[in-house]
């Protein structure tokens, strides 16, 4: 029996972590759960699970949660604050941590599970965005077990030898392939995407995700982050990550060797396959993901990126390329920008303005404190902000 805390339980991912826990009950038990300030879904997840502690990052949310819960059975202790977050990633009681709280937000909690050594299923990619160095170093100084959720890094992580942790090179590997949907607009002209909504922008054609997640997806920021995150994950150079587009989602990612051979993992566009095979490695279990019907599908198609219409994913390579902390920078400000667009605030293609202008107008320093860090992602917020306000 494995003890899970789940950080952003109320998110499409730690709602998917839920449903495949709930399959394996001999399995897992849920220790903790934690989420922003969704009192309904936590109270029903709280009821059906019954963890020790529920925390929430808004107090008054918590005060809400915690009047509810006294009204029934359950026992679960309500917490709320930062704090609270890191206590429950770090608990000796805790095997596994799913981090899947959106955003910079989800930085500390989950260097808190790292540094105390637990095996932790990555689903917040602006950890790594953030602080790819100090983080990939503290998980081996800690003896952490990373193991990715985005499907795409899943993907890649099972088509990649136990060799590759050394190198890509001396493993043969010529080349990450990293799958992209193209997003709803993928077809879309210049114009058109002058009058993108955000209703538009977060009904993405293959996945059920978060508002957030579904703009930087239309926006192919999403690929860039996972750029980023592919490039400090694997060990690679951005030389070595090349970005395709694939329409269906049925391609996750690929590997491609010198050799000429290409390995491919192949699945149904559901989070649910690349969470059970995290929390049950190195052994497999059901998700409860419908078996893959290729001839139902019956075509897979591949292009390149149009980096003119999309600019975020060129900017993305350009941060990784500037190194140090361009690409906290590059991702606060698209925080902002995004809040922004789904408020009525900027336009569709306003989104890739903003993150353009705070990267040319932010200063970036050397990434080697997380103090840096986090003073990097605060100036940029602050310039991004500046800049949204001023186009009011």
């Amino acid at each position: 029996m494995q003890n899970i805390t789940i950080l952003g339980s109320t998110g499409s991912i730690g709602c998917s972590t839920l449903d495949v826990i709930a399959q394996h009950p001999s399995r897992y038990q849920v220790f903790a759960l934690a989420a922003q300030k969704d009192v309904t879904g936590m109270l029903m997840q709280c009821q059906q699970f019954q963890p020790k502690y529920a925390v929430m990052a808004d107090s008054v949310a918590a005060g809400k949660l915690r009047e509810l819960l006294s009204e029934t059975a359950c026992k679960t202790e309500v917490l709320t604050g930062e704090q609270a977050l890191a206590q429950v990633s770090a608990a000796a009681e805790v095997d596994t941590v799913m981090a899947a709280i959106v955003g910079a937000a989800g930085l500390l909690p989950t260097l808190a599970a790292v540094k105390a050594g637990k095996k932790v299923l990555l689903a917040n990619k602006e950890a790594l965005v953030m602080s790819g160095a100090l983080f990939m170093q503290e998980v081996t100084q800690a003896g952490a077990t990373l193991l990715p959720i985005d499907s795409e890094h899943n993907a890649i992580f099972q088509c990649l030898p136990p060799t590759a942790s050394d190198s890509l090179s001396v493993a043969g590997i010529r080349k990450i392939l990293l799958t992209a949907s193209g997003g709803p607009f993928r077809n879309f002209t210049f114009e058109e995407l002058q009058h993108v909504t955000p209703e538009q922008a977060c009904n993405h054609p293959n996945w059920s995700m978060g508002r957030k997640i579904s703009v930087d997806s239309a926006t192919l920021m999403n690929k860039g982050l996972e750029f980023i995150e592919a490039c400090w994950l694997f060990s690679a150079s951005p030389g070595q990550v090349e970005v395709v587009i694939h329409p269906q989602s049925i391609i996750h990612s690929m590997v491609d060797y010198i050799d000429g051979s290409v390995l491919a993992q192949l699945g149904n566009p559901d989070m649910r396959t690349p969470i059970a095979h995290a929390l049950a490695w190195p052994q497999r279990m059901v998700s409860g993901v419908s078996p893959l019907d290729l001839a139902k599908i019956g075509q897979l198609d591949f292009e390149a990126p149009n980096e003119e219409r999309f600019p975020c994913l060129k900017l993305a390579k350009q941060a990784v390329q500037a190194g140090g902390t361009a690409m906290a920078i590059l991702n606060a400000a698209n925080e902002v920008a995004v809040d922004a667009f789904l408020a009525d605030k900027l336009t569709f293609m306003g989104i890739a303005q903003v993150n353009d202008a705070v990267l040319n107008k932010t200063s970036c320093s050397p990434a080697d404190s997380l103090e840096h860090v986090l003073e990097a992602d605060r100036i940029a917020r602050e310039c991004a902000q500046q800049i949204v306000y001023a186009s009011n």
